[in-house]
């Protein structure tokens, strides 16, 4: 009895063991079941989260593999590239077409009205930037920052002043020497941003700006063209032309260069309000001289003239389009420089399309203004 007692406890402990055992082994299962369970969630959930991410995890480590703000510093040059390049094309085409207008004779002679070339100009760059500036307060729900619209007019002054002493400049010295004069664009324009922007420049600027100066005058006062039909001698009062030229041009940039930061207006408006007072203002000039009349009766008669004052209408537009995003997005100093260095074309084709013969001086001025120049460019 007490035998049996105990074999019967024995193998009720063995079953309870082995009852344990299964339990054990069944929580094990279960465990283990859940654990790969849960591994297999784990691995789904990686697997969509690195779905859902992967461009971002490969723009991570692509930036990491660059030095801080290389794709910014990347976008950016390649948009001053873009400017480069559309204000070249425009204002390149631009020149040549403008010396053709105004010192070609045409059927009833020659186009004598440089007003009536401005205002065509901004007649058509006025509906371009309308349109622009139209739609995008259409697109865009909140409103556009505003300036007053007298705050556009000292600049639209400053720059009819100098498109219409740039026009008179051609009947009165030749175009190599305007377009070389061009080039010491940089010391007005630094001038007029320490008053107008109370701006700051280093000095190795200053140098570069007194070596552009002497290579334009070395240039100036050696160029002389051996076609008398299709260049003029230097005036006194073709210099003085050129010196409004450049002081207006130079004051038109900084001020407009001012108003994007004070009032934080987009290219589009800034190309709109000048080019309304530019209207306004060439208009009441074209009204009191009578030259509007008679300058549109000269190109309805002649279709020459009619194409040419077409494209220089076309190229001014576009080039406004290149000019307000350059000196918002760069500043006037960069703009100068890039206008500076579309002269090295038109220059030669100037003297390629009319003649223009260049002295060994004149060759040596231009290499210096444009060494400097480009020098300059590298080092920014």
């Amino acid at each position: 009895m007490i035998k049996s007692r105990g074999s019967s406890t024995t193998d009720n402990s063995n079953n309870n063991s082995s009852i344990m055992t299964n339990e054990t082994n069944n929580n094990s299962n279960n465990n283990s079941s859940s654990g790969d369970l849960k591994g297999v969630s784990s691995l789904l959930s990686i697997k969509v989260i690195s779905g859902a991410e992967a461009e971002k995890i490969d723009s991570s480590n692509r930036s990491s593999n660059q030095p801080p703000g290389y794709f910014d510093s990347f976008s950016k040059n390649f948009k001053l590239f873009l400017c480069f390049v559309g204000l070249q094309l425009s204002y390149v085409t631009w020149g040549v077409v403008q010396e053709q207008l105004m010192t070609k004779e045409y059927s009833l002679g020659r186009f004598k009205s440089a007003a009536f070339c401005v205002f065509m100009n901004r007649f058509l760059a006025l509906f371009v930037a309308l349109a622009i500036v139209f739609g995008k307060r259409l697109a865009q729900s909140r409103p556009l920052k505003e300036a007053p619209y007298y705050y556009y007019a000292p600049s639209s002054l400053s720059n009819s002043i100098s498109s219409w002493a740039q026009y008179e400049a051609l009947k009165y010295v030749s175009f190599p020497t305007q377009v070389l004069s061009k080039s010491c664009k940089i010391i007005p324009v630094m001038l007029v941003g320490i008053l107008v922007n109370r701006k700051s420049y280093p000095m190795s600027e200053y140098l570069e700006a007194v070596l552009i100066t002497f290579g334009v005058a070395m240039f100036t006062f050696s160029e002389k063209s051996s076609n008398g039909r299709n260049s003029h001698e230097d005036t006194l009062f073709g210099v003085i032309l050129l010196a409004t030229y450049l002081l207006s041009d130079s004051f038109t940039s900084q001020w407009q260069s001012r108003v994007y930061k004070q009032f934080g207006v987009d290219q589009y408006q800034m190309m709109l309000g000048v080019n309304v007072w530019s209207i306004v203002l060439t208009a009441a000039s074209l009204f009191q001289s009578g030259e509007g009349m008679s300058s549109l009766a000269f190109i309805l008669a002649d279709s020459s003239a009619m194409f040419h004052i077409i494209i220089l209408s076309i190229t001014s537009a576009t080039g406004q389009l290149f000019i307000f995003y350059t000196i918002k997005e760069f500043g006037p100093v960069v703009f100068t420089i890039i206008m500076t260095t579309r002269q090295i074309f038109s220059l030669f084709l100037s003297c390629l399309l009319f003649a223009h013969s260049m002295r060994l001086l004149s060759w040596i001025g231009s290499l210096l203004v444009f060494v400097v120049v480009f020098n300059r460019t590298y080092r920014k």
